[in-house]
This record gives C-alpha cells, sequence and structure tokens, in this order.
C-alpha cells in the first residue's frame, strides 16, 4: 500500500513541476524597454524572454516593443496591462491561434506572418478581429474601447453589433454595455470622446516609437498632442546680443564740375589780364605795322603738352615785335635827319 502512494507522490511531483515549464513557454522577446516594464517574474529587459500567459505591465511613463516569433509586432505604451493568452506556433514559421486580452492601456499591433484568422484581441468591451493590418486601440480604466486602422482592414465586434474597419485613419469608439459609434475618420476630438488626452499617444506624438512599427500612423492627430509629464520642458530660447554696428558710412557725393578757367602762366597771372611785357610802348599804336594779338589758342587745355612751347613761341613774337618796333624808331630819326638837312641845303 506504501508502494502506491508512493507512486502517486510521485506523479503529482512531475505534474507540479511539468505546469510551471508549460507556462514559461516563450513566444517572443522585448526589442525596445522605456522606463519601466515588468513580467511575470520582475523586470522586463531588452532581448528579455516574453512567455505565454505572462502579464505585461508598463508603468505611467513605460513603453515596451515586442516581437513575436511569427514576427507580429506589439507596442505596449504608458500604464497598461495586457496578457498573452494563447500561442500555438507551428513549424511553418507562423502561428495557428494568437490571442491577446488587453485590460487597460494603450497598444499598437501589427500584423506577422501567420494568416489573419489565427489573431484575435479581446478587450472589456469587445474583441477585434485582424485581417492582416496594423492598428492602434485604447481600452480605458471603464473599458471603453477605441481602435484607429492604419493599415490592410479590421473589424470589431461586440454586444451592439459589428463594425467595419476598410479605409486608413478609420475609427470606432465601443463601450462594454453594447453602445458603439459608426466607423469614421479619427481627429482630435476622440481625445475628449475618451476622456483622457493621454489615449492613443503614438497617433498624437506623446510616445516615440522605434524602428519600422514607429513609421505608421499619423492621421493627422499630432495637433492634439498634450504636453509630456516625462519630458523635460525645452531650455528657453536665449535672444542673441545685438552687435553694434559701425555707423553706416557717408557716400561720397560727386563733384561738382568747376567752371573753365583761362588758362595761367607761370607768373599766376592770365594772359588776358595784360600783355607779357610792361611796356608802355606796347598800348601805343605803331606808325606801319597793326598789333598783333596774342595768341591764345590752346589755352583751354590744360593737359596738353605743347602748352608751354606755346607760351614760349608768344614771348618770341612779343620780342621780335619789340625789334622791329625799335628799328621803326630809328627809321623815323634818319629821315628826320634827312629833312632838316635839306632845309638848312636850301636856305
Amino acid at each position: 500500500m506504501w508502494g502506491r502512494r508512493s507512486l502517486l507522490q510521485a506523479l503529482c511531483i512531475v505534474v507540479a513541476v511539468a505546469q510551471p515549464a508549460l507556462a514559461a513557454e516563450p513566444v517572443g522577446q522585448a526589442v525596445v524597454i522605456k522606463t519601466e516594464v515588468t513580467g511575470q517574474s520582475g523586470p522586463i529587459e531588452v532581448d528579455s524572454s516574453v512567455h505565454r500567459n505572462e502579464r505585461i505591465k508598463t508603468s505611467p511613463s513605460g513603453l515596451g516593443q515586442f516581437l513575436f516569433r511569427d514576427g507580429t509586432k506589439l507596442a505596449v505604451g504608458w500604464g497598461s496591462s495586457v496578457v498573452i493568452d494563447k500561442y500555438v506556433f507551428d513549424d511553418s514559421q507562423s502561428v495557428k491561434k494568437l490571442t491577446i486580452r488587453a485590460a487597460k492601456g494603450t497598444f499598437r499591433w501589427v500584423s506577422g506572418n501567420s494568416n489573419s484568422s489565427a489573431y484575435q484581441i479581446l478587450t472589456p468591451a469587445g474583441t477585434i478581429g485582424v485581417r492582416g493590418t496594423a492598428f492602434d486601440f485604447y481600452v480605458g480604466p471603464d473599458g471603453t474601447t477605441a481602435v484607429v486602422l492604419l493599415n490592410g482592414a479590421a473589424r470589431f465586434c461586440g454586444p451592439g453589433g459589428c463594425r467595419q474597419l476598410q479605409q486608413r485613419c478609420d475609427c470606432v469608439v465601443a463601450k462594454p454595455n453594447g453602445n458603439m459609434s459608426a466607423a469614421r475618420r479619427v481627429d482630435p476630438s476622440i481625445l475628449d470622446t475618451l476622456g483622457n488626452p493621454r489615449a492613443l499617444p503614438f497617433l498624437s506624438g506623446n510616445q516615440r516609437l522605434s524602428g519600422g512599427i514607429g513609421m505608421i500612423g499619423g492621421c493627422n492627430m499630432a495637433s492634439a498632442a498634450p504636453e509630456r509629464k516625462d519630458r523635460k520642458p525645452p531650455p528657453p530660447a536665449i535672444t542673441p546680443v545685438p552687435q553694434k554696428q559701425d555707423p553706416p558710412q557717408r557716400r561720397a557725393e560727386p563733384q561738382k564740375e568747376r567752371p573753365n578757367k583761362p588758362d595761367m602762366p607761370h607768373h599766376d597771372k592770365p594772359h588776358h589780364d595784360r600783355p607779357h611785357h610792361d611796356k608802355p610802348d606796347h598800348d601805343r599804336p605803331h606808325h606801319d605795322k597793326p598789333d598783333r594779338p596774342d595768341k591764345h589758342d590752346g589755352h583751354d587745355d590744360h593737359d596738353r603738352t605743347g602748352h608751354h612751347d606755346q607760351h614760349h613761341g608768344n614771348d618770341r613774337d612779343h620780342q621780335e615785335h619789340d625789334r622791329d618796333h625799335d628799328g621803326d624808331r630809328d627809321h623815323d630819326k634818319d629821315r628826320h635827319h634827312n629833312r632838316r638837312d635839306g632845309f638848312n641845303h636850301n636856305r
């Protein structure tokens, strides 16, 4: 009898040991961890494995990005709680069943290589059916759920019926009591509807995702982004000190044209005022030859090289004129002498 009891005890020990082993089956790993993200056995680090039936939680500023074995990507934003409920993997690098249960928080989902029918996301307000797609979804504290389609197609079904999301940025909001909005394009007013300005942070830009999963999104929600509490405000802009500038230089005034003045000889007296020689006889008319006017050709051009030659030529003309004048005076004396001699002779 004791042998049977020992055998039963051994079987119970084997079963007890086998259950944790099954629960610890790895289904993916963490690729990005920010602030604080915890799992079944404590904080999750980058490259740490995540397991089936493991609950993942993030702090009020936490962020975790996870990659599953079939290529499915899941981003878990701040203040979130999610459980990897079912994960059945096969040998063709795909899954037969992948179900996650989102209790609260913000999420982004991007399907992997598996058949779309293998994916299912459970929320307090209903179930999201995946059709090979990417979408963001939010689960509020009261179970209110919002789904925003980013790529492909999705279907949301709850107590109040089903809604098809077929165009990019289509959105639906559902409550656990069955109330559900029609599918329409998302806009910033959805944050007021959800009563949380921090909902859908991946669309508003309050939380940044890394890698290809972060390149999806937008839908003109960035303008509604509230101020992040975990981000330090930017330092005040430093106003540059204006540099002292030199006073503007006065533009040189153009020189006024000076009126042309008659050429001045080297002794700084103009030729026009008086002749070169100050002899009083020069002003009296000559008996046989008319006065020669002074030549002033070329006196208006200051830069000609022949100016000095002309000036000296005029001096020579005056000298010859003086010699002629002296000769005339001698000739008059001879004539006067001859007349006097003739007069005496006649007497």
